[in-house]
């Protein structure tokens, strides 16, 4: 039940929640290019690029319940070449995607022991995409809370009282389906936490039993003082796996770096530039309905028809009131917001005046969106509350909605055009 928090606040809007929960299903755990384990995986890298402890844990969980190596969260040091070159376009991805070029996309799909396939690129990027922008939503709606030692603790999400996710979306549109998927999936984590915790204590036994074994050679080799020093390090570095106490207790991840490389690599406001740099990318040039379609449900079937349907959920959610207050029609307001949030990602609409969007978002809005869209671990409880005091909880989440959805398509349009330069 790690997601249930998320899916409290998009249930304020079932029918974008059953839109949603379709494709979270769909990428994580039907068919597709990339073994279940590797999935999450990635979306430890791409959550980790925010901080964002809540989809970390979740999918930590996840991957070790899909047979994943433990000794891969130690870090992307312990993970194989394959996976770990997938960190440069995490990294541009999540921070500044208009730097993803063709070469990028070519140096991945190369021929060699650990190339990849186009395939499972487009499914790594699409988790990627998801998953960042899922962090925003994480922070923007406050369902990063405290866990545990090294959490955040940032803003308290709203508790539907008692009811799990389930009852409280049992009359809205959300299938049978979803809803029984969901249930089995708690009742299989309260079953599978024994077993867990059996696993991981067995790894680090085995895993000690091979440290002293190293240990032990490397004091026959370096001499007894120099050996003994050597041991102490290595029993801080090498010791209990980061998700077992001394206790055997599964714990929450303390240390996030060791899922990224080159950690001051963040957001940079995107201006126009000179003719030899980075260019504005034209909608009309290359857009989701004309080109990153077609191009990603033929390479990854079906998740382009889900990814649609979700980009239209969102478009098509009601908010009146929140237009009204803004004194304008809820699709100029929409509009201002999506066209704003691709803006800051240096994606341009030629059909529209930018000028509009100061006249609707006010500055204290302007300024959430964007902490949440391009740096959402910088979003704090004064931020949430200074202007939010016009709108009801439902319209916040939506507002957050509306920046999931425009963040993730803007991620994904700028890796799209990348392998579609790169196919021609």
């Amino acid at each position: 039940g790690r997601l249930e928090a998320v899916t409290q606040q998009m249930g304020y809007h079932p029918q974008y929640l059953d839109s949603f929960l379709k494709t979270q299903h769909y990428l994580m755990h039907m068919d597709g290019p990339l073994p279940f384990d590797c999935r999450h995986y990635i979306a430890i890298m791409a959550a980790a690029r925010h901080q964002c402890r809540y989809l970390v844990n979740l999918h930590v969980l996840q991957f070790l319940r899909a047979g994943g190596d433990p000794q891969w969260l130690r870090g992307l040091e312990f993970i194989p070449p394959k996976l770990r070159n997938l960190n440069e376009i995490n990294k541009i991805l999540a921070h500044r995607p208009w730097l993803i070029t063709k070469e990028h996309i070519e140096k991945l799909l190369k021929i060699s022991e650990w190339s990849w396939s186009l395939a499972e690129l487009v499914h790594a990027v699409v988790l990627l995409a998801h998953c960042h922008a899922l962090a925003s939503f994480v922070f923007g709606c406050g369902c990063e809370q405290d866990e545990g030692l090294g959490g955040r603790g940032l803003l308290k999400p709203l508790s539907l009282g008692n009811q799990c996710f389930c009852e409280a979306t049992a009359g809205n549109s959300c299938s049978q389906e979803l809803l029984r998927i969901n249930r089995k999936r708690s009742l299989d984590s309260c079953m599978e936490l024994d077993s867990l915790r059996e696993r991981m204590q067995r790894i680090h036994v085995e895993t000690e039993g091979r440290d002293e074994m190293r240990l032990l050679q490397q004091d026959q080799e370096e001499g007894e003082g120099q050996g003994a020093e050597v041991g102490v390090q290595g029993g801080s570095s090498y010791g209990l796996s980061p998700f077992v106490d001394t206790d055997g207790e599964v714990t929450s991840a303390t240390n996030l770096a060791c899922y990224m490389q080159d950690p001051d690599f963040g957001y940079q406001d995107f201006a126009r530039r000179d003719e030899d740099q980075t260019q504005v990318f034209r909608v009309q040039d290359y857009s989701w309905e004309d080109h990153g379609f077609s191009l990603v449900n033929r390479l990854y079937s079906d998740i382009g028809h889900l990814l649609d349907e979700k980009f239209r959920m969102v478009d098509g959610l009601q908010s009146s009131a929140m237009a009204k207050r803004q004194g304008c029609e809820p699709s100029v307001f929409k509009r201002g917001i999506w066209n704003y949030i691709h803006c800051m990602f240096g994606i341009r609409y030629d059909d529209y005046d930018y000028a509009e969007v100061n006249q609707l978002l006010e500055r204290m809005l302007k300024v959430y969106i964007k902490t949440v869209t391009c740096y959402p671990e910088k979003t704090n409880s004064e931020m949430f509350d200074r202007f939010w005091k016009q709108f009801k909880h439902s319209e916040k989440v939506h507002v957050n909605l509306l920046i999931l959805e425009a963040r993730m398509q803007a991620e994904l349009l700028y890796a799209l055009q990348a392998i579609t330069q790169y196919m021609i």
